[in-house]
Protein backbone atom coordinates (compact mmCIF):
# COMPACT_ATOMS: atom_id res chain seq x y z
CA UNK A 1 0.00 0.00 0.00
CA UNK A 2 1.50 3.40 -1.26
CA UNK A 3 1.99 5.99 1.58
CA UNK A 4 -0.77 8.45 0.38
CA UNK A 5 -3.51 5.51 -0.16
CA UNK A 6 -2.72 4.85 3.28
CA UNK A 7 -3.23 7.90 4.87
CA UNK A 8 -6.40 8.76 2.96
CA UNK A 9 -8.10 5.80 4.23
CA UNK A 10 -6.87 6.69 7.64
CA UNK A 11 -7.78 10.09 7.77
CA UNK A 12 -11.66 9.02 6.00
CA UNK A 13 -12.33 6.22 8.38
CA UNK A 14 -11.42 8.56 11.22
CA UNK A 15 -14.08 10.71 9.86
CA UNK A 16 -16.54 7.97 9.10
CA UNK A 17 -16.41 7.09 12.95
CA UNK A 18 -17.24 10.15 14.13
CA UNK A 19 -19.48 11.23 12.39
CA UNK A 20 -21.15 7.26 13.35
CA UNK A 21 -20.08 6.16 17.14
CA UNK A 22 -21.28 2.45 15.99
CA UNK A 23 -18.14 1.83 13.66
CA UNK A 24 -15.48 0.74 14.80
CA UNK A 25 -12.63 0.53 13.33
CA UNK A 26 -9.40 -1.63 13.41
CA UNK A 27 -6.30 -0.02 15.08
CA UNK A 28 -3.35 0.70 12.26
CA UNK A 29 -0.87 -1.46 11.74
CA UNK A 30 1.99 -1.39 14.07
CA UNK A 31 4.12 -1.05 10.83
CA UNK A 32 2.06 2.37 10.10
CA UNK A 33 1.84 4.06 13.41
CA UNK A 34 5.60 5.26 13.55
CA UNK A 35 4.58 6.70 9.52
CA UNK A 36 1.59 8.03 10.27
CA UNK A 37 3.17 10.10 13.49
CA UNK A 38 5.99 11.24 11.19
CA UNK A 39 3.46 12.50 8.76
CA UNK A 40 0.98 14.37 11.27
CA UNK A 41 4.74 15.46 12.70
CA UNK A 42 5.58 17.46 9.33
CA UNK A 43 2.24 19.41 8.75
CA UNK A 44 2.12 20.72 12.06
CA UNK A 45 5.49 21.66 11.76
CA UNK A 46 5.45 22.58 8.38
CA UNK A 47 8.32 24.91 8.26
CA UNK A 48 10.98 22.54 9.91
CA UNK A 49 13.47 20.86 7.36
CA UNK A 50 13.52 17.25 8.08
CA UNK A 51 15.98 14.42 6.78
CA UNK A 52 13.86 13.22 4.01
CA UNK A 53 12.84 16.25 2.48
CA UNK A 54 13.68 17.10 -1.53
CA UNK A 55 16.09 19.74 -1.32
CA UNK A 56 17.69 21.37 -4.88
CA UNK A 57 21.25 22.46 -3.82
CA UNK A 58 24.44 23.53 -6.46
CA UNK A 59 23.34 24.52 -10.52
CA UNK A 60 19.45 23.39 -9.35
CA UNK A 61 18.94 25.61 -6.88
CA UNK A 62 20.59 28.29 -9.02
CA UNK A 63 17.60 27.50 -11.42
CA UNK A 64 15.46 28.13 -8.95
CA UNK A 65 16.59 31.06 -7.91
CA UNK A 66 16.66 32.54 -11.16
CA UNK A 67 13.77 31.44 -12.28
CA UNK A 68 11.92 33.19 -9.45
CA UNK A 69 13.60 36.49 -10.11
CA UNK A 70 12.23 36.64 -13.89
CA UNK A 71 8.54 35.40 -12.70
CA UNK A 72 8.97 38.32 -10.08
CA UNK A 73 10.19 40.43 -12.86
CA UNK A 74 7.17 39.10 -14.91
CA UNK A 75 4.61 39.77 -12.44
CA UNK A 76 5.98 43.73 -11.53
CA UNK A 77 5.45 44.18 -15.76
CA UNK A 78 2.08 42.47 -16.26
CA UNK A 79 0.12 43.64 -12.80
CA UNK A 80 -0.64 41.96 -9.49
CA UNK A 81 -4.20 40.73 -10.88
CA UNK A 82 -3.32 39.80 -14.53
CA UNK A 83 -0.32 37.74 -13.45
CA UNK A 84 -2.88 35.37 -11.56
CA UNK A 85 -4.47 34.37 -14.70
CA UNK A 86 -1.47 34.85 -17.27
CA UNK A 87 -0.77 31.27 -19.03
CA UNK A 88 2.60 29.66 -19.45
CA UNK A 89 2.74 30.60 -23.04
CA UNK A 90 2.26 34.30 -22.60
CA UNK A 91 4.61 34.44 -19.49
CA UNK A 92 7.34 33.20 -22.38
CA UNK A 93 6.01 35.51 -24.88
CA UNK A 94 6.23 38.46 -22.29
CA UNK A 95 9.58 37.55 -21.42
CA UNK A 96 10.65 37.61 -25.08
CA UNK A 97 9.58 40.49 -25.87
CA UNK A 98 10.36 43.22 -22.99
CA UNK A 99 13.94 43.13 -22.04
CA UNK A 100 13.21 44.31 -18.31
CA UNK A 101 12.12 40.63 -18.02
CA UNK A 102 14.58 39.24 -20.06
CA UNK A 103 13.72 35.99 -21.95
CA UNK A 104 13.77 32.30 -20.06
CA UNK A 105 16.69 30.60 -20.66
CA UNK A 106 16.04 26.69 -22.01
CA UNK A 107 17.72 25.72 -18.57
CA UNK A 108 15.25 27.76 -17.09
CA UNK A 109 12.28 26.06 -19.24
CA UNK A 110 13.03 22.48 -18.91
CA UNK A 111 13.29 23.19 -15.27
CA UNK A 112 9.63 24.82 -15.17
CA UNK A 113 8.51 22.15 -17.18
CA UNK A 114 10.46 19.68 -14.15
CA UNK A 115 8.74 20.77 -11.47
CA UNK A 116 5.39 20.95 -12.75
CA UNK A 117 5.45 17.24 -14.03
CA UNK A 118 7.58 15.88 -11.46
CA UNK A 119 5.49 13.50 -9.36
CA UNK A 120 4.31 15.59 -6.47
CA UNK A 121 4.22 12.74 -3.74
CA UNK A 122 7.83 12.67 -4.34
CA UNK A 123 7.76 15.83 -1.86
CA UNK A 124 5.39 14.63 0.30
CA UNK A 125 2.37 16.13 -1.56
CA UNK A 126 -0.71 13.51 -1.88
CA UNK A 127 -3.21 16.44 -3.17
CA UNK A 128 -5.13 15.28 -6.54
CA UNK A 129 -3.73 17.32 -9.56
CA UNK A 130 -6.40 18.75 -11.18
CA UNK A 131 -3.66 20.53 -14.07
CA UNK A 132 -2.51 18.13 -16.41
CA UNK A 133 -0.97 20.69 -19.15
CA UNK A 134 1.98 23.12 -17.89
CA UNK A 135 0.29 24.89 -20.85
CA UNK A 136 -3.42 24.87 -19.50
CA UNK A 137 -5.02 28.75 -19.63
CA UNK A 138 -7.59 30.13 -17.43
CA UNK A 139 -10.31 32.26 -20.25
CA UNK A 140 -11.08 35.64 -19.05
CA UNK A 141 -14.08 35.74 -19.92
CA UNK A 142 -14.86 33.17 -17.26
CA UNK A 143 -13.64 35.21 -14.14
CA UNK A 144 -14.44 38.76 -13.29
CA UNK A 145 -12.10 41.29 -11.19
CA UNK A 146 -13.18 41.61 -7.25
CA UNK A 147 -13.44 45.90 -6.23
CA UNK A 148 -10.43 46.13 -4.17
CA UNK A 149 -9.13 43.70 -3.57
CA UNK A 150 -6.72 43.06 -6.49
CA UNK A 151 -7.80 39.55 -7.14
CA UNK A 152 -10.36 37.34 -9.79
CA UNK A 153 -12.82 35.10 -9.02
CA UNK A 154 -14.28 32.74 -11.49
CA UNK A 155 -18.31 33.53 -12.39
CA UNK A 156 -21.17 31.61 -11.12
CA UNK A 157 -20.74 29.45 -8.09
CA UNK A 158 -17.34 31.33 -6.82
CA UNK A 159 -18.68 34.90 -7.29
CA UNK A 160 -22.28 33.80 -5.20
CA UNK A 161 -20.27 32.07 -2.34
CA UNK A 162 -18.12 35.17 -1.83
CA UNK A 163 -21.08 37.69 -1.66
CA UNK A 164 -22.80 35.53 0.43
CA UNK A 165 -20.10 35.23 2.92
CA UNK A 166 -19.78 39.10 2.33
CA UNK A 167 -23.46 40.12 3.10
CA UNK A 168 -23.99 37.31 6.27
CA UNK A 169 -20.40 38.03 8.03
CA UNK A 170 -20.10 41.64 7.31
CA UNK A 171 -17.32 43.68 5.55
CA UNK A 172 -14.75 42.67 7.73
CA UNK A 173 -14.37 39.87 5.77
CA UNK A 174 -12.05 40.26 2.39
CA UNK A 175 -11.14 37.97 -0.60
CA UNK A 176 -7.28 37.68 -0.14
CA UNK A 177 -6.70 35.08 -2.60
CA UNK A 178 -8.67 33.89 -5.22
CA UNK A 179 -8.38 32.29 -9.34
CA UNK A 180 -4.72 31.04 -9.75
CA UNK A 181 -3.21 30.04 -13.11
CA UNK A 182 -0.22 28.05 -13.41
CA UNK A 183 2.09 31.00 -13.68
CA UNK A 184 0.80 32.11 -10.63
CA UNK A 185 1.02 28.87 -8.45
CA UNK A 186 4.47 28.25 -10.24
CA UNK A 187 5.70 31.70 -8.60
CA UNK A 188 4.53 30.87 -5.65
CA UNK A 189 5.35 27.46 -4.79
CA UNK A 190 9.26 28.45 -6.06
CA UNK A 191 9.17 31.71 -3.92
CA UNK A 192 8.56 29.66 -0.98
CA UNK A 193 11.43 27.34 -2.07
CA UNK A 194 13.88 29.80 -2.47
CA UNK A 195 12.90 31.74 1.25
CA UNK A 196 12.79 27.74 2.35
CA UNK A 197 16.36 26.96 1.02
CA UNK A 198 15.76 25.46 -2.10
CA UNK A 199 13.14 22.70 0.12
CA UNK A 200 10.44 21.78 -2.05
CA UNK A 201 9.25 19.65 0.42
CA UNK A 202 9.16 22.42 2.68
CA UNK A 203 7.40 24.43 0.24
CA UNK A 204 5.10 21.87 -0.58
CA UNK A 205 3.63 21.62 3.15
CA UNK A 206 2.67 25.20 2.57
CA UNK A 207 1.68 25.90 -1.11
CA UNK A 208 0.21 23.06 -3.68
CA UNK A 209 2.53 22.50 -6.30
CA UNK A 210 1.85 24.02 -9.76
CA UNK A 211 -1.13 21.80 -11.28
CA UNK A 212 -2.84 21.13 -7.75
CA UNK A 213 -4.48 24.31 -6.82
CA UNK A 214 -7.81 24.37 -6.49
CA UNK A 215 -7.68 28.01 -6.93
CA UNK A 216 -7.55 26.81 -10.56
CA UNK A 217 -11.02 25.37 -10.20
CA UNK A 218 -12.99 27.95 -8.11
CA UNK A 219 -11.72 27.84 -4.62
CA UNK A 220 -10.81 31.32 -2.63
CA UNK A 221 -9.08 32.35 0.40
CA UNK A 222 -10.52 35.10 2.96
CA UNK A 223 -9.40 36.96 5.58
CA UNK A 224 -9.77 39.60 8.22
CA UNK A 225 -9.52 43.07 6.81
CA UNK A 226 -6.59 44.63 8.01
CA UNK A 227 -4.86 41.54 9.50
CA UNK A 228 -2.35 41.17 6.64
CA UNK A 229 0.05 37.97 6.79
CA UNK A 230 -1.80 36.50 10.18
CA UNK A 231 -4.89 35.79 7.88
CA UNK A 232 -2.44 32.90 5.96
CA UNK A 233 -1.70 31.63 9.86
CA UNK A 234 -3.44 29.37 12.29
CA UNK A 235 -4.04 32.98 13.64
CA UNK A 236 -7.35 33.51 11.70
CA UNK A 237 -8.82 30.69 13.48
CA UNK A 238 -9.23 32.50 16.16
CA UNK A 239 -10.64 35.37 14.57
CA UNK A 240 -14.36 36.50 15.09
CA UNK A 241 -14.88 36.39 11.58
CA UNK A 242 -13.37 32.59 10.87
CA UNK A 243 -15.85 31.57 14.17
CA UNK A 244 -18.77 33.41 12.24
CA UNK A 245 -18.28 31.78 9.06
CA UNK A 246 -17.95 28.63 11.18
CA UNK A 247 -21.25 29.01 12.83
CA UNK A 248 -23.27 30.11 9.62
CA UNK A 249 -21.11 26.74 7.99
CA UNK A 250 -19.40 27.80 5.34
CA UNK A 251 -16.39 26.27 6.74
CA UNK A 252 -15.75 23.24 4.19
CA UNK A 253 -12.33 22.66 4.68
CA UNK A 254 -10.19 21.07 2.28
CA UNK A 255 -6.96 21.27 4.61
CA UNK A 256 -7.83 20.31 7.93
CA UNK A 257 -5.69 19.43 10.86
CA UNK A 258 -4.79 15.90 9.68
CA UNK A 259 -6.08 16.24 6.07
CA UNK A 260 -4.14 13.55 4.17
CA UNK A 261 -2.51 15.59 1.81
CA UNK A 262 0.42 16.72 3.35
CA UNK A 263 -0.71 20.13 3.69
CA UNK A 264 -0.78 22.40 6.71
CA UNK A 265 -4.19 23.09 8.55
CA UNK A 266 -5.35 26.58 6.40
CA UNK A 267 -8.90 27.67 7.99
CA UNK A 268 -8.48 30.54 5.42
CA UNK A 269 -9.51 28.47 2.20
CA UNK A 270 -13.36 28.41 1.20
CA UNK A 271 -13.70 25.10 -0.36
CA UNK A 272 -15.67 25.81 -3.84
CA UNK A 273 -15.34 22.62 -6.06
Amino acid sequence: MDRRTLLKGMFFGSAIAGASPNIVLAAPAAEHTEEVADYLSKIKNYNKHFVDDVVLTGHRYKLLVSSVKRLKRLQRMVGYANFSLLSFDSALRYARNYSRIGRFTKAEIDFLEEIFYTDANKYGFYGEKVSTKLTEGIPSRDTIKMPHTGNFLFRGDSVRLYQKIRRDVGKSIVLTSGVRGIVKQMYLFLSKAVRSDGNLSMASRSLAPPGHSFHGLGDFDVGKVGYGYRNFRIDFAETDEFKRLEELGYIRIRYHEKNPFGVRFEPWHIKVT
